[in-house]
């Protein structure tokens, strides 16, 4: 078969991907890791990190080091040199224990195919796979290809908890689920090797271009894999009365993972949080609180240095011998031992960003402190605060920095740049048309993994799933239901719904303080426009 003509299209303002065909074939998986491997060892002035889906290539960079025009030379000028077969990956044994409670799906999977669940475990056991990628959930290899006689449609419902280690057919793939989550492909069978472990110096097991033999086993497994996140030994300063609706630990995001399918997570709003760390001489990147609708209730065993940015929560620090007394938003403040912040009334927003000098000192994970509360790790535990939790700082800085003036949000509409695609072939010329032309609402269902959009339905032409790419945040993904979903920090590594724009990466912010109901608006841009009006270049 004739190689296709690969294509290369921006994501937004800061990413761009190489699409070398739109079909699920090994020989055209090969070819995009045999691309990543060239890119990787002779990588463009810019390029942050790479990653390999089936049949193409997310590149993110750096737009203040290279351009997309620039990033966009440096690849074709790859492609013109015929590239050498990928390296063959290392080789994982899996033992699994198939059926029964362990793998529901099992005798289901058998009989569409007229076979006994002993035949059906013999046909998977019996290849050795090839790890196409590594996406959707962290440390999740998408393995291919299974036996004709295993091929499977997802689920209709996906089940609402899947077990750690179940190993699951799909179509013409088969993976192992790293953790407990939401999923839809048929269990046939569970294993006990980890697939994911945040805190090992190779957190994924299994990487793009690596093989996986499943052997059968009647070996015991657990309920779950048991994890420790050490805490670092320091002096609680902070007590936390309540935690608040959603209140976790967040800094400037887990860069450089996204090809073991490990999101960035990080400030949803970074022009508050970064306000909010200066304000108390922080580095911008600094851990602190993101504080969503209703905020904690935290008790200071110590004096201590802090400051509240982005949405109005109504904050108040109760002093005992001066009684309550409304935070500023964007001043240093100082509490005493005792005092007691509270953030109970929202007046406008939805994040509210609360930092302490010196910075929230729980364990670096994977280069951030962020949380990730999908795969359960980083931050406070992998979860959110909750009563009886203690906080420890940093070192404070030794001067306090200058109070920073920033208004909280204010109702009105969010207008976002996007720049078109990579997907927006898929959709009618109407839909394109009224991404533009249209006003969205937010929906009550966004969260940190997404902002979900409800309003006027953007048709595809056909299909409304794509073979799973590589996305960033800001990725308008559009399922079939014709209501878009804006990616945001939390959101997975790699899609299967094809994408009509992503917002430009100076603007996504905005979205961090759109509460439910709130109208947005899209203005589409060029990519060279996009990148010529960054901050600091205009």
């Amino acid at each position: 078969m004739s190689a296709q003509p690969a294509r290369i299209l921006p994501v937004g303002d800061a990413a761009l991907t190489v699409e070398l065909g739109r079909t699920l074939d090994p020989d055209l998986n090969a070819r995009v890791r045999a691309l990543d491997e060239a890119l990787r060892g002779r990588p463009f002035a810019g390029l942050l990190e790479s990653v390999p889906a089936y049949a193409s290539l997310l590149c993110v960079y750096d737009p203040g080091r290279a351009s997309f025009g620039d990033a966009r030379a440096a690849i074709e000028r790859l492609l013109d040199v015929p590239a050498a077969a990928p390296r063959p990956g290392a080789r994982h044994v899996v033992p699994v224990r198939y059926g029964g409670e362990h793998g529901p799906d099992l005798g289901e999977v058998a009989r569409a195919h007229g076979l006994s669940e002993r035949e059906a475990i013999q046909r998977h056991t019996a290849a050795e796979y090839t790890a196409l990628f590594v996406g959707f959930l962290p440390g999740y290899a998408y393995l291919g290809m299974v036996s004709p006689e295993l091929e499977m449609p997802r689920r209709a419902a996906p089940r609402a908890r899947v077990p750690a280690g179940s190993v699951a057919v799909a179509g013409r793939l088969t993976g192992v689920y790293p953790f407990a989550s939401p999923g839809g492909w048929n269990l046939i069978g569970r294993t006990e090797r980890v697939f994911f472990d945040p805190f090992a110096s190779e957190p994924a097991l299994v990487q793009a271009g690596d093989r996986v033999r499943f052997l059968a086993s009647d070996l015991p497994v657990d309920a779950d894999y048991p994890r420790t996140q050490p805490f670092p030994a320091s002096m609680p300063v902070i007590e936390v009365v309540e935690g608040g609706l959603l209140t976790t630990v967040q800094d400037g995001g887990r860069r450089g993972h996204r090809r073991l399918g490990v999101p960035w997570c990080g400030f949803l709003d970074p022009e508050a949080a970064h306000s909010a760390n200066r304000a108390v001489g922080n580095p911008e990147g600094a851990a602190l609180l993101e504080c969503t609708a209703t905020g904690p209730t935290l008790r200071f065993a110590a004096t201590t240095r802090f400051a509240v940015a982005g949405a109005d929560l109504g904050a108040i620090l109760e002093r005992a011998d001066l009684g309550p007394w409304p935070v500023p938003n964007g001043r240093a403040v100082v509490a005493r031992p005792g005092n007691v912040l509270s953030m109970r009334d929202r007046r406008s927003g939805l994040r509210a960003y609360v930092a302490f000098a010196g910075g929230i000192t729980v364990p670096v994970v994977l280069g951030s402190r962020s949380t990730d509360l999908v795969a359960g790790f980083g931050g406070y535990d992998g979860r959110a605060l909750k009563a009886d939790d203690h906080l420890s700082l940093g070192r404070a800085p030794a001067a306090e920095a200058a109070d920073v003036v920033l208004a909280p949000p204010v109702p009105g509409p969010v207008v976002l740049r996007v720049v078109a695609g990579p997907q927006d072939d898929m959709f009618t010329e109407e839909a394109r048309a009224r991404l533009e032309s249209e006003t969205f609402a937010v929906s009550a269902l966004s969260d940190r993994i997404g902002c979900r959009l409800e309003g006027p339905v953007l048709a595809h032409r056909a299909a409304g799933e794509i073979l799973t790419d590589g996305m960033v945040p800001g990725c308008i993904q559009v399922p079939p239901n014709g209501q878009p979903i804006v990616m945001l920090g939390g959101g997975p590594t790699t899609g299967g719904y094809p994408k009509i724009a992503t917002v430009v990466s100076a603007d996504l912010g905005r979205l961090g303080q759109a509460v439910a109901g709130d109208p947005v608006r899209f203005r589409l841009v060029t990519v060279e426009e996009a990148q010529r009006t960054r901050p600091g270049t205009e």
